[in-house]
């Protein structure tokens, strides 16, 4: 099944298919590789069947040294061996690979991501600082990969050459847009209100300090509720070919932390265009499957939606690994006596909403051509004439 599904890929992508097995793998590097968020993708990437990872760059404290020495490592497993001997870089845009990931803190990201874009590399970001920019795609492959369409346009107003800046998501709303893509599509969205119990492990590493969060619940979370009013807008919406048009949705967002490791939970109450029964919404959900092409990237779910009967699921602890962390999981779907119908998601917050969602983009980028072998600076200077 597996094999049939790559072939209609490759049949619909035409000429810019990844043939994997006779073309060489994109070289990637990762810019804030150190983080909880780069260290997640650089064990992505470890045994990735169309990246190889070749780079490594943080900030100048960690850089000259190797990276298991820069490195406080925070994941259950060990460092990949591809990556412990890495030299880690400083964030100068002259790294030997075809593009980058950044999981870059947003006081840094901005400039150094449009350096890297200018100096001619692709760009695929998890920071947001770039992410409701009027020319920069903020992409979730199964919601709105023709926003892709953008990036000449970009290119050609920022004077970049091969370079640019894709982004993802903040993490609550990767959850939150994929549930509501199917809904969209079938009955039409008018208004969302979402409260959320976000993991620990959002805040990156140390996190929330364990007098504040152990046994509490701190019901603030600095600037998570503005992102999530205002991402899906943008997601949701359309490109028209020259700016994207807002989806023009009522949207109110409540974003607590909770002393869970992984995994956001979201309570949603959905206002819709049409009138739909319980069931058709179970269905809607259920039956949300991405296109062949889409299912053909190596980090993609064919259905990104799994859906509970049980009453008092999803939980975190039982279901935040649902399709390699990669799935959104929705139970209680139910009616609402304010909205329409309301339900309770789950998703993990590192993977779909962080480095799973940027490697997923970057192979939507592979698969459309967007990723192009670049010449190292070394075999640049192989190849150029001897001076006599």
């Amino acid at each position: 099944m597996h094999s049939k599904r790559q072939e209609s890929a490759s049949e619909s992508l035409g000429a810019s298919a990844p043939k994997m097995g006779k073309q060489k793998k994109w070289r990637a590097g990762v810019l804030g590789a150190t983080g909880i968020v780069g260290q997640r993708l650089v064990k992505l990437l470890a045994e990735h069947p169309w990246f190889e990872l070749t780079e490594v760059a943080a900030s100048e404290r960690s850089s000259g040294k190797t990276y298991a020495e820069a490195v406080r490592w925070h994941l259950d497993t060990p460092i990949p061996a591809v990556a412990r001997d890495l030299v880690v870089k400083g964030l100068d845009p002259s790294l030997e690979c075809d593009f980058v990931f950044s999981a870059l803190d947003s006081l840094v990201a901005g400039a150094a991501e449009e350096d890297f874009a200018r100096a001619g590399y692709p760009v695929v970001s998890n920071s947001k600082n770039h992410r409701m920019d009027p020319d920069v795609p903020l992409l979730i492959p199964e919601v709105n990969a023709a926003h892709l369409e953008a990036i000449p346009l970009q290119q050609k107003s920022r004077g970049y050459d091969t370079g640019f800046i894709v982004t993802n998501p903040n993490c609550s709303t990767a959850g939150l847009v994929l549930v509501l893509k199917p809904l969209a599509d079938a009955f039409g969205l008018e208004k969302i209100f979402v409260v959320t119990l976000q993991a620990i492990s959002g805040a990156g590493y140390p996190g929330v300090a364990s007098m504040d969060i152990q046994g509490n619940v701190v019901p603030f979370i600095s600037g998570e509720e503005e992102k999530m009013e205002a991402e899906p807008q943008k997601l949701l919406g359309k490109w028209d070919g020259s700016r994207f048009v807002d989806a023009g949705l009522g949207m109110s967002a409540h974003c607590n932390r909770v002393p869970v490791l992984d995994g956001h939970l979201e309570c949603v109450s959905i206002g819709l265009k049409k009138i739909a029964s319980l069931d058709e919404v179970r269905e809607a959900l259920r039956n949300f499957e991405v296109d062949a092409v889409l299912a053909s990237l190596p980090t993609a779910v064919r259905n990104p939606i799994i859906v509970l009967e049980e009453e008092n699921r999803p939980q975190p602890r039982r279901d935040v690994h649902a399709g390699n962390g990669m799935a959104a999981v929705v139970g209680r779907v139910r009616e609402c006596p304010l909205l329409d119908v309301k339900l309770t998601l789950l998703s993990h917050n590192l993977v779909r909403g962080a480095a799973g969602a940027a490697l997923l983009n970057a192979e939507l980028l592979a698969a459309r051509g967007f990723l192009k072998h670049r010449v190292a600076p070394s075999e640049s200077r192989l190849a150029e004439p001897v001076s006599r």
